[in-house]
């Protein structure tokens, strides 16, 4: 039996990688750009702290300014931004630890166990490397390599490799399975993900019991809202298996060959189907739900179900039915729709008539026009 090691943070050096070109944000350091005031490489270095002995970044430009943070900044020995696998080799020469844990600079938030359980997962499978999959994709880029490793992989460099993929298959992966916290490993690759990941597209849930009306009501909605200018997504939770396909077709064919994502496009529609994969039992969650919405076509997204989730939601509530109110559990609710003019609802909660669909878009277009945000 393996023997179990003790956790040292010590012995992990962290690298943020910020080395790209930012190609989809128009060029900029996608480090250095402002998440909520801030910059994004001091969000993560913020994470990092409390996990690691010490941090590097890798930088192929504004070395000065990622100095300010008092972390050595290297840059990549191979010209041409050649890829985070370039900024692995990078730290890897001039680490002093037995690890070096990766990180991209365009996630603002991680999991606040991430080293831990990487390193945690690498021995105890006698593994030479640990990668984080978030429960549904690897995460190539949150890994935890040991140093000894830095000679094959500056000889698959060498060879033209640029692929963090096809270099781990060289060697015992330890995947570890973060699917609990994925909403952690949400980046900001193009500037509608950082209007997501900020806010600002406003979600808005509709919570209820069975049989209540919630897909009756968005279906009024939806019309009222898109006559109001309002561009509209809407994600909906089942617990049924889904399929969308036939077989025989062509695209099921594709899938059941092994595609984890196949795109239908037309002149009408673009449908997208993505496997979730390998068996996971655990629901899907309203971070992987949004995570495909094209968040510069949306001006709101609204959500059926995910009622156990914390974002702003309006309540649909029938007395006849004869099931509890949740806003009393549930402080995210921010506002009652209810067929019942008598029920008696706290000072702070608007009641709505959830038979005049009209209402409750009047307060949706007054919300709006501030933040959708949960009551204190």
């Amino acid at each position: 039996m393996m023997e179990h090691k003790v956790w040292d943070k010590g012995s992990i050096t962290a690298v943020v990688l910020a080395g790209g070109q930012g190609s989809r944000m128009g060029g900029q350091d996608k480090g250095l750009l402002l998440f909520h005031g801030r910059p994004l490489v001091e969000h993560i270095l913020d994470g990092l702290k409390p996990q690691v002995g010490k941090s590097l970044i890798s930088a192929n430009r504004n070395a000065d300014t990622y100095r300010r943070y008092g972390c050595m900044v290297i840059a990549d020995t191979v010209e041409g931004f050649q890829g985070p696998l370039a900024g692995f080799a990078a730290a890897m020469r001039v680490a002093t630890t037995p690890y070096i844990l990766t990180v991209p600079c365009d996630a603002p938030s991680m999991p606040p166990d991430l080293a831990q359980r990487l390193l945690t997962a690498l021995q105890s499978e006698g593994a030479e490397l640990a990668v984080a999959h978030d429960g549904i994709r690897l995460q190539p880029v949150y890994a935890l390599l040991p140093l000894c490793l830095l000679d094959d992989l500056q000889d698959f460099l060498a060879q033209g490799g640029r692929s963090p993929r096809e270099w781990y298959a060289r060697h015992r992966m330890a995947t570890v399975d973060f699917s609990d916290c994925a909403a952690s490993f949400r980046n900001m690759n193009t500037p509608a993900d950082k209007q997501m990941l900020e806010g600002q597209v406003p979600l808005l849930g509709f919570c209820a019991y069975s049989g209540t009306g919630k897909t009756t009501l968005l279906t009024q909605l939806i019309p009222l809202l898109k006559a109001a200018g309002l561009r509209i997504a809407v994600v909906k939770h089942t617990h049924h298996v889904i399929d969308l396909d036939k077989p025989g077709k062509d695209s099921y064919r594709m899938r059941e060959a092994g595609a984890q994502q196949v795109v239908l496009a037309s002149h009408q529609r673009i449908i997208s189907m993505r496997e979730v994969g390998g068996g996971r039992q655990r629901e899907a969650s309203l971070a992987d739900a949004i995570s495909g919405i094209m968040a510069a076509n949306v001006d709101l997204i609204l959500v059926e179900g995910f009622k156990h989730e914390a974002f702003p939601k309006i309540e649909l509530h029938r007395p006849s039915l004869g099931k509890p109110l949740m806003f009393p559990t549930d402080g995210n609710v921010i506002a009652l729709a209810t067929d019942d003019a008598a029920l008696e609802v706290p000072a702070h909660l608007p009641r709505l008539d959830l038979n005049q669909p009209e209402t409750v878009v009047d307060f949706i277009l007054a919300r709006i026009k501030q933040p959708l945000t949960p009551h204190p």
